[in-house]
Order: C-alpha cells, then sequence, then structure tokens
C-alpha cells in the first residue's frame, strides 16, 4: 500500500524537516538523490528545516556545509543539539558562568553567544559540563568531566547516539562518549538535549504554523522516536543506520509512519509504503510458522515490507524470515533481509 493512488507524499505537509547524517549527507558527502531532493522542495516553494544531535558543528557551520554541497540553506532553517542545550543553560545559569565543554569549538561558541563562558578544567570551577561530540574528544576531556560532576557540576548531554553513520558503517558517536562517563560516575547525565527528546521537533513544526509537519529521519531510536515524542509523522529511510530487520524488531514507540528506500519516497507514491501494510496486500502475503516469518507470492519489495511489518509487529516473533517463492527471496535480498 503506498499513500494513495497518486498521491504524493509530501503534498499532505507544509513542512519537511530533515535530519541530516544518514539523510541528506554521510560525514560530508551528500546522500545519491539528496541534492535533488531538496532542491524540488525549494523550486515549489515548499518550507524545509534540518535538525540534528550533532554538536559539532554551528548552524551557520551546518548552513555553509549544506549549500557547499548543493542544498540551499539558512542558518535559521538549522536546529542543533549543540545551540539548544546553550540555550538550556542560558536560561539556567547566571550570566557568565563557567561551563565545562567536552565537545568542538562550535559547541563552545554557542556558550558565548549566549553569554556563559566555556572552559576545559574542572579546576575552573565549572557550575556545568556540556558534553557534545567531538572527533577529537579524548580521555583527558572525559576526565576533566568526571572530576567536576563528581564536584557538583550539572552534566548535560547534547545527545546519546551511540553511533554515527559513514561509509564505512556506524562508527561511535557521543552515546558511546557518553557511556564512558556514565561507567566511571555511575549515574546518567542529569539533561540530555537532542533527539530523541522533542523539543528540536517541537520548535521546527511551530514554523509550520496550521500546517503538519513531517519527520524524515534514518534512525528509529532518535529520529523516529522524538518525531512520535512531538505526535508528528515521520518518514524512516533506508539510507542511514536503521535498517529492514530493526524496523521489523522496533517496539511501538519507534515505528515510522512511511518508510522508502531514500528520498524519492517524497514525491513517487510507488516509492514510499505506510507501516504497517495488510499482511496480504501488494502480491504478498505472510504467515507467522514455526516461529519464523514467510513471505509468499510477488510485487514490490517495500509492498513486502509492509506486510512483514504488520505480521511481526502483532505476533512479536523474532524477525526471522524465510523465502516462499522464488520473487519473495529476490524481495528480500533487495530489504537485506536475506537469511
Amino acid at each position: 500500500m503506498t499513500t494513495g493512488a497518486g498521491e504524493r507524499l509530501v503534498d499532505g505537509y507544509a513542512l519537511v524537516v530533515f535530519d541530516l547524517d544518514g539523510v541528506i549527507y554521510l560525514i560530508d558527502r551528500p546522500v545519491p538523490g539528496a541534492v535533488e531532493a531538496v532542491g524540488r522542495l525549494h523550486a515549489e516553494g515548499r518550507s524545509v528545516a534540518y535538525a540534528t544531535n550533532n554538536a559539532s558543528r554551528r548552524s551557520s557551520e551546518v548552513a555553509d556545509l549544506l549549500t557547499g554541497m548543493g542544498v540551499p540553506a539558512r542558518p535559521e532553517e538549522v536546529l542543533t543539539s549543540a545551540a539548544a542545550a546553550a540555550e538550556l543553560l542560558r536560561d539556567q545559569l547566571p550570566a557568565g558562568a563557567a561551563v565545562l565543554v567536552v565537545g568542538t569549538e562550535a559547541l563552545r561558541a554557542e556558550l558565548r553567544a549566549v553569554g556563559l563562558t566555556p572552559v576545559s578544567r574542572a579546576d575552573e570551577s565549572p557550575v556545568a559540563v556540556v558534553q557534545g561530540f567531538g572527533p577529537q574528544v579524548c580521555w583527558a576531556d572525559l576526565a576533566e568531566a568526571s572530576v567536576a560532576v563528581r564536584g557538583g557540576a550539572t552534566w548535560v548531554a547534547t545527545n546519546t547516539d551511540p553511533a554515527l553513520p559513514s561509509d564505512r558503517g556506524p562508527l561511535p558517536g557521543n552515546g558511546a562518549l557518553v557511556a564512558v562517563l556514565r561507567t566511571a560516575l555511575r549515574r546518567d547525565p542529569d539533561v540530555v538535549v537532542g533527539k530523541p527528546e522533542p523539543a528540536l521537533f517541537t520548535t521546527a513544526a511551530r514554523r509550520a504554523g496550521e500546517g503538519r509537519t513531517l519527520l524524515v529521519g534514518d534512525r528509529l531510536d532518535t529520529d523516529i522516536e522524538g518525531a512520535r515524542r512531538a505526535g508528528l509523522d515521520s518518514l524512516l529511510v533506508l539510507t542511514g543506520v536503521s535498517d529492514a530487520a530493526e524496523l521489523l524488531a522496533a517496539p511501538p514507540h519507534r515505528r515510522p509512519t512511511y518508510v522508502s528506500m531514500d528520498l524519492a519516497g517524497l514525491f513517487d507514491p510507488a516509492a514510499v509504503v505506510r507501516v504497517p501494510g495488510p499482511a496480504d496486500a501488494g502480491g504478498w502475503s505472510v504467515a507467522a510458522r514455526d516461529d519464523a516469518l514467510e513471505l509468499a507470492g510477488s510485487g514490490r519489495p517495500l509492498d513486502a515490507l509492509a506486510a512483514l511489518c504488520a505480521t511481526a509487529w502483532s505476533t512479536r516473533l523474532p524477525a526471522r524470515i524465510r523465502p516462499g517463492s522464488a520473487e519473495a527471496e529476490k524481495a528480500l535480498a533487495e530489504l537485506g533481509l536475506s537469511a
């Protein structure tokens, strides 16, 4: 099942909010088709925004990066967890308060922009620690943060993404670094700002006014869960971290509204599917047999995925799948679900 015969998904929404890593780009290169998709939205006069948990760049730097990739973007269209964390601390701390930074210069700049003083050592009397991703973060940075938090500083994490997508596969993200401190301190951060917390998305959605907002993301545990918490529809694209197998095993609070292989699903009704779909539609049938799902029939791979979601989510069986036809074997291979 698609969104409706001949209906484009994008036509039902006033604003499209994109996650960045895994949706628009991978590290520093655009995802195939992303430049064209966003360009088409701009050409049609549609509102777009970008929400990212990556705290290693400022909004202006992200906008410059996107523009350099061929995706025109303005700083006010970009919502980062670094800026959100700085604003949260601004509202809680006195002007000029010292904040120990674990992360990049971009995070420091966001703190300065709201009138706070970034520091690097626990002996500089920080009243808070803000921890964001940075490729140069090392043991010494984490040690200073540990001392500061043990001394009473508030611990704020910009996000807890365990991994970052890359063309070499997932790499350690800020969540992995937060886990180091969590282990050492035997406690969780006082506040986590980024997705799946809904703040980034609700801030973006306010720009849509009375219109509906669609979130496009590649991660079930941050993008999709965050959209659900914010009460927004979501499109999962299979160009980043989460794959079809993870989708089939997703708990209710991490299930998207739609799925597509890539951003073509925004415009092509045949390239997107609503999930779950009927277990016997689109030429496919799915049956639970011997603690596994059996896919039979023929049709579009995406329809097969929607049918598999229907059965997997209703039976709560392990996502073990076997083909019941040659066409099913091909579809499962295309979806990355072959045994």
